[in-house]
């Protein structure tokens, strides 16, 4: 099998999963009569990045679940687990502040092929870590072992690990999306590497033609110790954001990437430009060139270097991106909202490349 040139030729089909998606979200949203009216009554639809049920008192209970996905394998093969618990905190806590929510506590679920000490407490501290760092309790989880049903690409190292994280937030600071205007800006915080999203299209082109501990001059690592730095939390600064400053939209950039905008380009009814993206960090030249991948596929897997969006007012905007970088993450005014179609398009070079 040649090198696959797509997230779909890798095996990930991205339209075919937001299919099911939409079966998941109908399925799941006949369940929402059974609170109506209730104590925990439903207030965001499927598909956010996070659910909330109202609990009284003016607030609203916010809930998201995922996991690393295929970046345990590359853990797996270096033999370092400990900084995959970082991302999967980091999956959890980055989507429940997208709403507004402040994120406070958190269960783990890790299922392994064997119950080894040296696989299960690295990843337990990392998660730790990641927790710390984003200022949520861990309050309980599961640890269960299934030999016959995980395997992994070491012998008795095979591993799942996923966590739920619940956070609260006031009915009246809730952050939907519904308040993005024609002329507000997007500002991009910069990730910190790949994070956990796309690295099974990026495992399959890049040890296509180098080892996990080649090291590249082009990174300044080897392609394992990239692949594996963790998920930055934007917990602290974006919490901080939101007391400070006037915000109508949050988007953390995972599966699916930039594209993943159109949830809140739909819920605005407007589209999203983003002309001033920053140059992409050398990992991600480095995947494109060796697998011929095109610059729409790029956008559309990768963060491409920026892990999260604040959609602001004009006005707001330079502020924030001074705000965040006093707090020592790099920003950005990557793009614009504009009047028209609801899409997202990137400007690549000189050319304008439509993702949704």
């Amino acid at each position: 099998m040649g090198i696959p040139r797509s997230y779909r030729e890798a095996g990930v089909d991205v339209d075919r999963v937001a299919e099911i998606h939409r079966r998941i979200a109908w399925i799941a949203e006949r369940t929402f009569k059974t609170r109506r009216g209730r104590w925990g009554e439903v207030l965001i639809e499927v598909g956010h990045y996070a659910g909330l049920i109202d609990i009284g008192g003016g607030k609203a209970l916010a809930m998201h679940v995922d996991g690393v996905g295929t970046k345990i394998l590359v853990a797996q093969m270096m033999g370092r687990y400990d900084t995959i618990g970082v991302d999967c905190v980091a999956m959890c806590v980055n989507d429940v502040i997208c709403i507004g929510a402040e994120p406070v506590a958190l269960v783990d679920y890790l299922v392994v092929e064997e119950p080894r000490e040296d696989l299960v407490v690295p990843i337990m501290e990392g998660l730790a870590k990641g927790a710390e760092e984003a200022g949520v309790a861990i309050v309980g989880g599961e640890t269960a072992v299934m030999k016959d049903i995980v395997k992994g690409v070491r012998d008795g190292y095979g591993f799942d690990l996923a966590a739920m994280c619940i956070g609260v937030v006031d009915r009246d600071k809730i952050v939907y999306g519904d308040r993005i205007g024609i002329g507000d800006c997007i500002v991009g915080l910069a990730s910190s590497g790949i994070h956990s999203n796309g690295l099974t299209l990026a495992r399959r082109i890049l040890l296509s033609r180098y080892r996990i501990d080649d090291y590249l001059d082009e990174i300044g690592c080897s392609i394992g110790e990239e692949l594996l730095k963790p998920t930055r939390i934007y917990v602290k600064p974006i919490l901080d954001v939101l007391k400070r400053y006037e915000v109508h939209g949050l988007a953390h950039i995972t599966g699916g990437a930039f594209s993943k905008l159109i949830r809140l380009a739909r819920i605005a009814r407007v589209g999203f430009y983003l002309d001033s993206m920053p140059k992409p960090p050398p990992i991600f030249k480095l995947i494109q060139e060796l697998g011929g991948v095109s610059d729409r596929e790029m956008y559309r897997t990768f963060n491409m270097g920026v892990g999260f969006c604040t959609i602001a007012p004009k006005s707001e905007a330079e502020d924030i991106v001074d705000f965040c970088e006093k707090m020592g993450i790099k920003a950005w005014i990557i793009g614009r909202v504009y009047e028209g179609e609801v899409s997202i398009k990137v400007r690549v070079g000189n050319e304008d490349v439509k993702l949704v």
